[in-house]
């Protein structure tokens, strides 16, 4: 067993290139904590906004190694660990956000944030999936009651959350209306299970409610963007209905008026708040428990538009930040 592993890190906050490969000591597994060498992990919003400094409450120390979603395989258990032993496969959302993350040789984790990789796909690319899919389940089965027959409308049907949303609103009964702004984008949600797309860049709220749902609204408005979308969810929604987000900044200078008129449930998901909190982790584990389960039974999967190696996470930010995919950006420790 090595004593030291390479790790990619950042001592400051900046641009993409701020990056280093950097030689740190393995770390040991406290008590309720597991050791996994590391397969892959994957880039989301959260990363590139702690790297560039704009959430810094939920960096890590410096130098920090970024990097919240993780596949790999178990190396050692810590003191009262019984749900895994070394050799098992697993994937998670251990850290990056809070904690010291994935693009690492090894990295540590309380054992609540994991759980077995899914069987029916390549383990590496078990880790695009952590933060989105347990997004994408908490907005649709938490923050809201997503059933047979509902009517939802997914913003960013092609994003990293989104495409596993419209997968886990079919998956639930859900008549599914994905947007995208390209032909692309829209294809891609429709061959993912979605009933329909449309353009929202040319289509207005109510005519999409009306050709639809007959003017009446969608029983679920999902938004993993936030800005502008949050404000036309608010018209897209049925009286009684439910919106769900993942970025409720925009309501700061968004009257919540809508709300009250139409009745209407706003549900806000942080998904890495247990990891920050370092507060009822074993959430994340029982959630990705019934992930890995959808995963193997066919009804979700990771759509990876690129793959990178660790020694490349400056480009897979690049490429991240400026929106030119879509699914998921996958990294390989290789």
């Amino acid at each position: 067993m090595p004593s030291e592993m390479t790790a990619h890190v950042i001592e400051e906050y900046g641009d993409p290139g701020v990056f280093t490969e950097t030689e740190q000591p393995v770390p040991d597994p406290a008590p309720g904590e597991i050791r996994v060498e590391v397969v892959a992990s994957s880039v989301n919003p959260v990363d590139y906004k702690i790297r560039a400094g704009h959430i810094d409450p939920f960096a890590p120390d410096f130098p920090a190694t970024l990097g919240c979603d993780i596949s790999g395989v178990v190396d050692v258990v810590g003191e009262g660990v019984e749900r895994f032993e070394a050799g098992d496969e697993v994937y998670g959302m251990p850290g990056g956000a809070g904690r010291q993350g994935a693009l690492a040789d090894y990295v540590v984790g309380h054992a609540g944030t994991f759980a077995d990789a899914p069987e029916s796909i390549p383990l590496a690319d078990a880790a695009a999936l952590p933060v989105v899919a347990l997004t994408a389940w908490e907005m649709l089965t938490d923050k809201s009651d997503v059933g047979l027959g509902d009517d939802v409308l997914v913003y960013g049907a092609s994003g990293g959350v989104g495409h596993i949303g419209v997968q886990i609103a079919r998956w639930l009964g859900a008549n599914v209306v994905a947007t995208g702004s390209t032909a692309e984008k829209r294809d891609l949600a429709l061959d993912l299970g979605a009933d329909a797309a449309i353009d929202y860049t040319e289509t207005d709220p109510g005519a999409y409610v009306a050709e639809h749902t007959d003017g009446a609204g969608f029983d679920t408005v999902f938004d993993p963007i936030g800005d502008d979308h949050l404000a036309t969810a608010f018209e897209a929604v049925r009286p009684f209905g439910s919106v769900v987000t993942t970025e409720s900044s925009a309501a700061e200078d968004l009257s919540l008026a809508p709300m009250h008129q139409q009745s209407l449930e706003l549900g806000v998901v942080l998904v890495i708040l247990p990891v920050l909190l370092g507060e009822g982790q074993e959430r994340v584990g029982d959630e990705l428990e019934d992930i890995a389960t959808l995963v193997d039974d066919g009804a979700v999967a990771p759509h990876i538009d690129r793959r990178f190696s660790f020694s490349d996470v400056d480009e897979a930010h690049e490429l991240a930040e400026s929106g030119e995919f879509v699914g998921k950006i996958l990294l390989v420790n290789e």
